[in-house]
């Protein structure tokens, strides 16, 4: 049998004895990466009805990966863990078949390795149910060590970056997970009972639109056309309410060409709800109902942990309008949309420079923003900076300026004012919604404002999107769409602090070749060499 060599620039003695192990098994004969093994029973099953399996002497076939294996002498106990949850196993000399007994007394079967087992349940005498090996196959060798069993994965950069790994050596991690997807389950559910549609819009938009952001571009070969990743799948979904679908949502990806923080990924999971015949009040209530359901779905109650605080999911939510929050801000100041920039920036300037609690960074560039935003930008921008990080339990922000909601439509008799809101909790936004747009004309005029502010500088604008408004053309029904992050909602309701905690698979920065081996892969190779 040669002797494996390393194809991988970190492989060492401990990864090529792995491999030497896989060969051998080759070479007695064996597949150590076989193509198909049936289980009959997952773990929890066995937990559930152990007593009964126990007392039929039900002989069962478990598979999944061997953990935290104990040895003593010509026996030994492991913990076997499927997609459900961990089965103890008992191997014992006389018991389990021969091929089986050398795997754990020659070492063979490590730490990780796939496995399948077959025998009957017993109750060990401290009360755990296990399944008593007589047979012990290796279903898929593992030749990379796992993190120490008791600390996982301890650089939490790695955790993200070998994701699989973290999903198997830490409980939380794998928890998250399944609430993320039981919430998504609840929301489909919740919508689906009062009769909205879900639908698939595109991807690839030769149009970009529905929100202020900058795109991804790329490029179609065959039809030799720029395309543009979308950054929201709205204006599709009004098309689809034009069309005659009074009710539809769309869970899927959006793809925004910014930076990346604890609250921001350029690829992120939307949901977007359209009704007709609503306006942004039906909304609010519409979202109420849905998150309050959501949260009792996936907790048992309407209270979540979120760090240090507790917040209430029960409605209604708290109302707020925009400008009076910045209002009350700037200590009852007489401030409207529209107003004379002068008059807000000397404002603006006047809180940021008495703030304490800002570095003298933070107050720079709060000072240097505001030198160049319009009077309604500086509102918002006041909003953000100070008001939206104490809005930990949820509040609706309710009336945006009209000058800077292009697809929204404005309040009847405050025609300044558009009828959107914004939803906060934790101090962070959640949720965006409003009153359609449905005016051909006005759209129209509010697009070609935007490709004016673009060729001014401003990259985050919408485009024109001459189909969209001849969609508007045949009739739109009043109609309110909302937008809710689901990986913000993730979070809040697994107690997650980073986004990059409750998607699978974060964008990250590429590590600069020949990088030191992490913390924790150096860890586990001292912890098998101790072992071996």
């Amino acid at each position: 049998m040669s002797e494996p060599t390393a194809f991988l620039p970190d492989h060492n003695d401990i990864i090529l004895n792995r491999y030497a192990k896989a060969e051998r098994l080759r070479s007695d004969g064996l597949n150590p990466y076989v193509n198909q093994f049936r289980p009959t029973h997952t773990s929890n099953q066995l937990i559930a009805n152990g007593e009964a399996l126990t007392e039929a002497e039900a002989r069962v076939t478990v598979a999944g990966r061997a953990l935290s294996i104990r040895k003593m002498g010509k026996a030994a106990f492991f913990h076997l863990r499927d997609t459900t949850g961990t089965i103890q196993v008992y191997i014992k000399k006389g018991t389990v078949d021969d091929h089986g007994f050398a795997l754990y007394k020659e070492s063979i079967m490590d730490m990780g390795d796939i496995v399948g087992v077959e025998g009957p349940v017993f109750r060990t005498k401290t009360g755990e149910i296990t399944v008593l090996a007589e047979t012990l196959r290796i279903l898929s060798k593992s030749t990379r060590p796992l993190p120490d069993k008791w600390h996982g994965l301890k650089d939490q950069e790695l955790r993200y970056r070998r994701r699989y790994v973290d999903l198997i050596v830490t409980d939380r991690t794998r928890e998250t997970f399944r609430k993320r997807a039981a919430m998504v389950a609840a929301i489909r559910h919740f919508l689906d009972a009062r009769g909205y549609m879900e639908v698939e819009t595109p991807m690839m938009q030769k149009v970009y639109g529905g929100a202020a952001a900058r795109p991804f571009k790329t490029h179609h070969n065959a039809l030799d056309l720029d395309l543009f990743l979308r950054i929201a799948p709205e204006l599709y979904l009004k098309r689809l309410v034009v069309g005659g679908f009074d009710k539809v949502y769309e869970i899927n990806r959006n793809f925004r060409n910014e930076g990346i923080s604890v609250r921001h990924n350029p690829e992120f999971t939307m949901m977007e709800v359209y009704t007709a015949y609503f306006d942004y009040t039906d909304s609010m209530k519409l979202i109420e109902e849905l998150l309050g359901a959501v949260c009792l779905e996936i907790t048992g109650g309407h209270e979540v942990t979120w760090g240090d605080k507790t917040i209430h999911f029960a409605p209604p939510f708290k109302r707020l309008s925009l400008i009076d929050s910045v209002r009350d801000l700037l200590g009852g100041a007489e401030i409207a949309y529209g107003r004379p920039d002068a008059d807000m920036r000397a404002l603006a300037r006047k809180l940021i420079e008495a703030r304490e609690d800002m570095t003298d960074e933070a107050r720079a560039k709060a000072l240097g923003e505001v030198a160049t935003k319009t009077n309604d930008q500086i509102i918002v921008l006041l909003f953000e900076e100070f008001v939206e990080p104490t809005l930990i339990q949820p509040t609706y922000i309710i009336d945006y300026p009209r000058s800077l909601c292009p697809l929204t439509k404005s309040s009847w008799d405050r025609p300044e004012v558009a009828e959107r809101f914004e939803l906060f909790i934790g101090g962070m936004e959640l949720a965006n919604a409003y009153t359609e747009l449905n005016d051909p004309r006005e759209q129209f005029d509010k697009f070609e404002d935007q490709v004016r502010q673009r060729a001014a500088g401003d990259e985050e604008t919408e485009s024109m999107d001459e189909d969209y408004v001849m969609a508007l053309e045949y009739g739109m029904p009043p109609t309110s769409g909302l937008g809710i992050g689901i990986d913000r909602l993730a979070m809040l309701l697994t107690d997650s602090p980073s986004i990059r905690d409750v998607i699978l698979f974060p964008l990250m920065r590429e590590r600069q070749a020949g990088a030191a081996v992490g913390e924790d892969e150096a860890s586990a190779e001292e912890d098998e060499m101790d072992g071996e």
